[in-house]
């Protein structure tokens, strides 16, 4: 048996929050959110990354994960990395964010059916996706406030 063991890779799953719920972020609207996820990306207007934050059931931050980095002009988003952190964290609740270097706020076809995915996929594991947000330097778009979602 030990001979087996040896040769099998062990999967450990885990997370740990070091921020007490009581002074955890809370998540009421689309510009809790932009306001959130613009303090975890490192430069809206160099390259396009991929983001998740994490919530509980009450909205409160988890945390954030950075999903993807990309180019000048795209960023590659597995739907599968999303939700093996969504699930290690215990989210409830997920809400998507990506920057467009360019300033352009407009989601592009492929934008809006990577949602799409991620929000099927969602409720097939019983984690809702609250919002995709699109930041710019100065501003964002959400999903949810113009019935994307």
């Amino acid at each position: 048996m030990n001979l087996f063991l040896n040769n099998l890779a062990e999967i450990k799953i885990s997370y740990s929050s070091k921020i007490p719920a009581k002074d955890r972020h809370k998540v009421t609207c689309s510009r809790d959110a932009s306001e959130i996820l613009r303090l975890a990306f490192e430069n809206i207007e160099y390259r396009e990354s991929f983001y998740i934050l994490l919530l509980n059931r009450a909205n409160q931050v988890l945390g954030y994960n950075m999903i993807s980095l990309g180019g000048i002009s795209g960023t590659i988003t597995d739907i599968r990395m999303i939700f093996q952190v969504a699930l290690k964290s215990s989210s409830s609740a997920i809400i998507l964010a990506h920057n467009h270097p360019s300033g352009n706020l407009n989601p592009s076809e492929a934008d809006k059916k990577i949602t799409q995915k991620v929000k099927d996929a969602g409720i097939l594991l019983d984690i809702s996706v609250l919002d995709h947000v699109i930041l710019s330097q100065d501003s964002y778009f959400s999903f949810a406030d113009e019935n994307l979602l």
